[in-house]
């Protein structure tokens, strides 16, 4: 509750020191740590042991799993019965009648074009390129928080899918602690808790894929290609059935794809290109906080973990596509399939297979140097990521957070903990007192440099919004925040002009030692929601969530939100401080000093 009296900023203090005072902003400069140019994988990320998971799992029921593994002996046994049904019922004379009337391709329009002109084959190739880093990386992403829910809330135990153990009873686990391992080969870059650098390939490479995408489409309506693609006539349903009694019976049908495409194929090539991928695009854009905060109305059905489930429903549904169109590809005549995509011509030369293995090198050499490349140049994979991205990110940034949004009722009834937690001799003893002798120092570019105690900072117009907390690793969660607006700190210490950055400092060190900080722009800090909160859901901000306080910028991830803050400091840029990439996760772990997307 807001205190019976709040003092207004002219009525406090002045803090001890003035502006030029030497050693005030160098005292917490010196406790930076410089991050390192290239990666050693054993001591990533504070050391994090490795720590492979489970086996998936899905719920069912309240609180039962169901291990995802058993899904390949009973695939298995279904497939045995689903063929020897199929076997059975293809000599009814019904059946064949059926069949007959239905061979299982649907006429083409008089107009449509046959066979596969090079943009095709170059397109194929490079969605397959594209693909196997979006794949890898966007795996390495979902073991960052390898859970996936239905509702806004990321409480644990009430996830629909898991390849992790359940959550410890330990009170203080972390997000962090929850990530999971991937192998180097499978994983991109395959390290724990390597989000910083997979989202940066991952939505890099988006953006190359995103463009291909647009060429294929413009190409494909305007060659009409699009008509053997697109179901066009009601007829494509039951034909699709007869070609599936074709394939479970093992009396394969011939093999068309040079003018027309079997019903079965056509439905799977129409949902890949004109759902699946524009799914993708959708769901992705759906998790960016950037996004889910500007476009409400959609983000309120849409919420940021109904958008992380779908899009991986949609890999799924990428992955199983992938397995059986390269299955059959190889089953139903490979010398042919392969010149059809890679040599534009209808024999069985093998023009086709040469081209296919030497695309093949290329994609095999893409795959295997990825992750060595990542640890030996990840400063690389950072700048051509940002290149790649950062434009849309810069177009997408949202400046536009209000309040209002969100009731108590949506209050989730679990925030994941994270970060390294404080436990330096001066923080305990500072917690042992019950922060009495905590004091909030601000200076840098400011006229009024100050140093606050937490009864003055409580002392000020008292500050709540409810909001919803996105965090990179990709849970998220709504939260009541009681504080004081970084308005009235601004008013109160009065930056200079040329103050264009406010550095926050931690209490808590890095993974890698060295005091977590973290910048933002200046401009960011007028936002009605952007403050500093000792309160939480109506009681003192926990240990766990940062006391006494922290920051919060509701326009920027959770890994940007300073917990444990002990000092503000006005700057005229962010250069200098550490590694010069804008905070201690951008300097050690290779994150972007922005990441609204």
């Amino acid at each position: 509750m807001p205190p019976p009296d709040p003092s207004t900023p002219e009525n406090l203090p002045d803090g001890p020191a003035s502006a030029g005072t030497p050693g005030r902003e160098e005292g917490f400069r010196n406790q930076l740590v410089h991050g390192e140019n290239t990666i050693d994988p054993a001591t990533f990320a504070g050391s994090l042991p490795q720590d492979r998971g489970v086996a998936p799992r899905v719920r069912v029921g309240t609180n039962r799993w169901f291990n995802l593994l058993w899904l390949l002996p009973l695939g298995f046994v279904l497939l045995l019965a689903a063929v020897a049904v199929a076997k059975g019922i293809r000599g009814l004379p019904a059946v064949e009648h059926f069949m007959a009337q239905y061979p299982g391709t649907s006429a083409l329009p008089v107009a449509a074009p046959s066979g596969f002109p090079a943009w095709i084959g170059w397109q194929h190739f490079l969605n397959m390129f594209f693909l196997i880093f979006i794949i890898r990386s966007g795996a390495q992403i979902l073991t960052d928080h390898p859970r996936l829910y239905w509702t806004r809330h990321s409480t644990p135990g009430r996830e629909w899918f898991r390849v992790q153990r359940p959550v410890p009873p330990e009170p203080l686990w972390t997000a962090k602690k929850d990530s999971i391992s991937l192998p180097h080969q499978v994983g991109l870059p395959g390290m724990r808790h390597s989000i910083g650098l997979a989202r940066w390939w991952h939505l890099g490479v988006d953006t190359l894929w995103l463009l291909n995408g647009l060429i294929f489409y413009v190409l494909l309506f305007a060659t009409g290609q699009w008509m053997r693609v697109v179901p066009l006539h009601w007829d494509v349903v039951p034909n699709a059935v007869s070609v599936a009694i074709q394939y479970l019976s093992l009396q394969w049908p011939v093999e068309t794809g040079w003018t027309n495409y079997n019903s079965l194929q056509l439905i799977a090539y129409f949902i890949t290109i004109f759902i699946a991928a524009p799914l993708a695009l959708v769901t992705g854009l759906g998790m960016s906080p950037a996004l889910s905060t500007r476009f409400r109305r959609v983000s309120k059905v849409l919420s940021i973990q109904t958008a992380r489930s779908i899009h991986f429903l949609v890999l799924v549904w990428f992955l199983v596509f992938i397995v059986i169109h390269v299955a059959l590809v190889a089953t139903t005549g490979a010398l042919q399939n392969l010149n059809h995509m890679y040599a534009g011509r209808d024999d069985g030369t093998w023009i086709g297979f040469w081209i296919f293995s030497a695309s093949m090198v290329v994609v095999v050499a893409g795959w295997v140097a990825a992750t060595p490349f990542t640890i030996r140049h990840p400063r690389v994979v950072q700048r051509i990521g940002y290149a790649l991205i950062g434009p849309a990110q810069r177009l997408f940034e949202h400046i536009d957070a209000k309040p209002g949004e969100y009731t108590e009722a949506d209050i989730s009834p679990y925030l994941w903990h994270n970060g390294q937690y404080p436990d330096s001799a001066e923080y305990k003893a500072l917690e042992a007192g019950k922060f009495v002798d905590y004091r909030l120092r601000i200076n840098g570019l400011v006229e009024n440099p100050v140093d606050l105690s937490l009864s003055q900072l409580r002392a000020m117009p008292y500050h709540e919004q409810i909001t919803q907390h996105f965090c990179i690793q990709g849970w998220s969660g709504v939260a009541k925040w009681g504080g004081v607006s970084m308005q009235a700190i601004l008013d109160l210490a009065r930056p200079l002009p040329a103050a264009k950055w406010v550095v926050f400092y931690s209490f808590g060190d890095g993974p890698d030692q060295g005091v977590y900080y973290d910048a933002h722009d200046i401009g960011q800090m007028k936002y009605k929601l952007t403050m500093l909160a000792y309160d939480m859901n109506g009681g003192a901000l926990s240990f766990g969530h940062g006391a006494p306080l922290r920051l919060r910028n509701e326009t920027q991830l959770g890994f940007k939100m300073v917990k444990w803050v002990k000092g503000i400091e006005f700057v005229e840029d962010f250069s200098g401080l550490g590694s010069g990439f804008g905070g201690y996760n951008e300097d050690h772990e290779f994150f972007g000093y922005r990441q609204s997307i």
